[in-house]
């Protein structure tokens, strides 16, 4: 079943979470987290949403992200 439409309104805060398929691990090593953090910077500044908070864990991750208008996170 897939999930209902996230409420997006623009300046409000998402929590968005990222699960690794089947419950496998999302990240294989140490240097993994570090590039999922830089990429994560990245297209916070690209798409200019502000990122408040992660918690990268071996199976999931949760992301606390303020996007700066509708739709911005859907490109």
């Amino acid at each position: 079943m897939a999930r209902r439409p996230r409420c997006d309104l623009p300046g409000v805060a998402q929590h968005v979470i990222q699960r690794g398929n089947d419950r496998r691990a999302c990240f294989a090593a140490d240097g993994d987290y570090l590039q999922f953090r830089q990429v994560l910077a990245e297209a916070a500044r690209r798409f200019g949403g502000a990122l408040h908070a992660d918690v990268l864990m071996t199976h999931h991750v949760h992301l606390l992200i303020t996007p700066p208008e509708a739709g911005a996170f859907e490109r």
